[in-house]
């Protein structure tokens, strides 16, 4: 099995300890979860939006670094909303703004962590310096 490096915080490590016994143990099972959850939540919430509000999600995070204590619905609608109040992105992909926040408060923190990442990794991906058309990257995840 391919060895990764992760960075965890000491409560992080503790707990998985005290589920798995060892830290090793634990990310040996936390992080294909994590993937397979990751894959699965894109794969139904591109079913749910509308290229046009996807797009301009992709949009919103462009330059933005993601940190984990963000990894949550009322996150993702902040800046959401911000990108569509100072940079237009709704009306500049076609989106409609009631409907693209209406979408997103319906997601769980794991579902929107997922669309953020997602989105995220249209600017900063290896695979996605080989698509540079949006509707291509959208298509392929």
């Amino acid at each position: 099995m391919p060895q990764v490096a992760a960075r965890i915080n000491l409560d992080q490590e503790r707990w998985l300890k005290e589920y798995f016994r060892t830290k090793s143990a634990g990310a040996e099972f936390i992080l294909p979860w994590a993937v397979d959850t990751f894959f699965r939540a894109i794969s139904m919430i591109k079913q749910t939006f509308a290229e046009s509000e996807l797009k301009a999600i992709i949009e919103a995070h462009k330059d933005v670094r993601l940190q984990p204590e963000n990894a949550r619905t009322s996150y993702l609608l902040l800046r959401i909303s911000d990108a569509c109040e100072v940079a237009r992105v709704h009306e500049k992909y076609g989106a409609v703004r009631t409907s693209l926040d209406s979408k997103i408060k319906s997601l769980n923190d794991t579902q929107a962590t997922a669309l953020m990442i997602w989105a995220a990794a249209y600017w900063v991906s290896r695979k996605s310096s080989q698509v540079t058309d949006m509707d291509e990257y959208i298509g392929a995840y």
